[in-house]
């Protein structure tokens, strides 16, 4: 048991320590009267208590063989015993002379016998005390094997009270914390809800009413009325999907809002256990993506304008190319071959724009078709392919028609295909989860490294190390320029 530190001689600070154990809720607590009634027997008296001193009184928390709850503190046997180191024993109190006017003593109940032994925070704080009395003498007093057990059972005692202040303490902290969270989800921007495993809302924050202007919904189909009619059934199968497998719910819809438009949103959905073996639990956000939709659609609408711009051109020269041969047919060899380029040029640039419908689902398709206007119809094709083939997806052929795009490109203004004699060499390797691919070009100019990065160099980092989860370098040797990349065969199908 910790002895009384001097600290606590500052009466300020051993109430706060005391306050800390919130006694009030134990208050007849069970585990402390079946402390008093042991020890009650243990000393053979009729009285037995758990104290407390506080400011102007002493109280009983639990008590065994006296009616009272409480006694003022200046008669308190007990605020003597807290400040003693050990057990207090008063073998007759009408013959003490700290205790012989005690009203306690001279009037009811008629203390005599008296032992305290005192209960003691851990941090030193003098509390109350255990204590035993009887209206009778004990001339010899406690024995050897009851002072033990008395200094026992305060040990006891003390770890029922420290067990409460922990459970105080804790639950403060979740309060606190759960507070802090409160504030937390109800400032963000984005509507935040949850649900039990059967998609039974049951938290909106203060989002939902700002925005939608209405009570939250109870169940999923109460939700219905929200969605955009175009959109509720792809949105509401996916979410019945979801909840059923137990898997993530994402889905954008448009979302009647409290001025009566609809708002283009993202709603996602995450299925969590708090321990293992229990119902899921659904925790999600609604955010307002509108603003970012009518850009993008703006932005899809302008690129797929200046394609079709970029095509016309193409279908323009192709014209006067064809026209103007017509009138000098000893140029139609020529003009052949520069329409076959052209076409291929076309072909290309449509895996380089996103959203223009080409499917290519090889990779070995996507080059021969980026590099078909480099290679014409010679025998020896400039750019030489070869290697293994790999399966690509939609979304991966645009930054891989962007980078050999750009490679190519290049390559035709300062590199190997700029020369007659110039050719490059395209190797693919499998790697496991990965493809290497070797870009070598030899035949032209010497190359230059000026060490500047260009809008071309920061296109192929951004396509490769960022959507193609690859790394690239290139070296400039005497032979030309060599680049050598690695993606990953994961992105590539996704």
């Amino acid at each position: 048991m910790p002895e009384p530190s001097p600290q606590f001689v500052d009466e300020a600070e051993r109430l706060r320590v005391l306050e800390s154990f919130s006694p009030d809720a134990l208050d007849d607590d069970p585990e402390l009267l079946a402390i008093v009634r042991f020890a009650a027997k243990l000393c053979h008296v009729p009285v037995a208590q758990v104290t407390l001193v506080e400011e102007s009184r002493q109280r009983f928390l639990a008590g065994e063989g006296l009616e009272e709850r409480e006694t003022p503190r200046e008669v308190s046997f007990c605020a003597h015993a807290m400040k003693t180191p050990e057990l207090l024993e008063i073998l007759d109190a009408e013959r003490d002379s700290r205790f012989s006017d005690n009203i306690l003593v001279t009037g009811p109940p008629g203390v005599r016998f008296y032992a305290g032994q005192p209960l003691i925070s851990d941090e030193g704080a003098p509390l109350g005390a255990l204590c035993v009395v009887d209206t009778d003498v004990h001339a010899a007093g406690l024995d050897d094997f009851q002072r033990e057990g008395l200094a026992v059972l305060a040990q006891a005692v003390m770890r029922r009270l420290n067990a409460r202040r922990a459970h105080i303490t804790a639950t403060r902290e979740i309060e606190e914390r759960d507070e802090r969270l409160r504030r937390v989800i109800e400032g963000v921007p984005q509507i935040a809800w949850s649900a039990d495993a059967d998609g039974n809302f049951d938290y909106f924050n203060a989002r939902w009413e700002e925005l939608i202007g209405s009570k939250p919904p109870k169940v999923a189909e109460e939700w219905r009325q929200y969605v955009h009619p175009d959109d509720a059934e792809n949105t509401f199968n996916g979410w019945y999907a979801a909840a059923e497998e137990g898997t993530d719910f994402e889905a954008e819809y448009r979302m009647l809002h409290a001025d009566g438009k609809y708002r283009w949103v993202l709603s996602l959905g995450v299925p969590t256990a708090e321990t293992a073996g229990e119902p899921l639990r659904w925790f999600g956000t609604i955010t307002d993506i509108h603003e970012t939709k009518q850009a993008l659609e703006e932005r899809d609408m302008l690129t797929n304008e200046l394609s079709h711009r970029i095509k016309n051109i193409f279908a323009v020269v192709i014209s006067l190319a064809t026209l103007k041969v017509r009138k000098t047919p000893e140029h139609e060899p020529f003009a052949r071959e520069l329409t076959g380029v052209l076409r291929a040029l076309g072909r290309a640039h449509e895996f380089v724009h996103p959203g223009a419908g080409i499917v290519q689902e090889k990779l070995q398709g996507l080059l021969q078709a980026l590099f078909a206007p480099y290679n014409g119809d010679d025998d020896e094709p400039r750019v030489a392919i070869s290697g293994v083939d790999a399966d690509i997806s939609p979304r991966a052929a645009t930054p891989l028609a962007l980078v050999f795009h750009e490679l190519a490109t290049n390559s035709a203004k300062y590199g190997a295909l700029s020369a007659d004699e110039g050719h490059v060499t395209l190797a693919v390797e499998d790697r496991g989860d990965e493809l290497a691919i070797l870009w070598t070009e030899n035949g032209g100019p010497p190359p230059q490294d000026t060490g500047k990065t260009g809008f071309g160099s920061r296109l192929v980092e951004m396509s490769v190390r960022g959507q193609l989860e690859g790394a690239w370098e290139r070296r400039f040797d005497k032979s030309g320029l060599v680049v050598a990349l690695t993606v990953s065969k994961e992105a590539m199908a996704r």
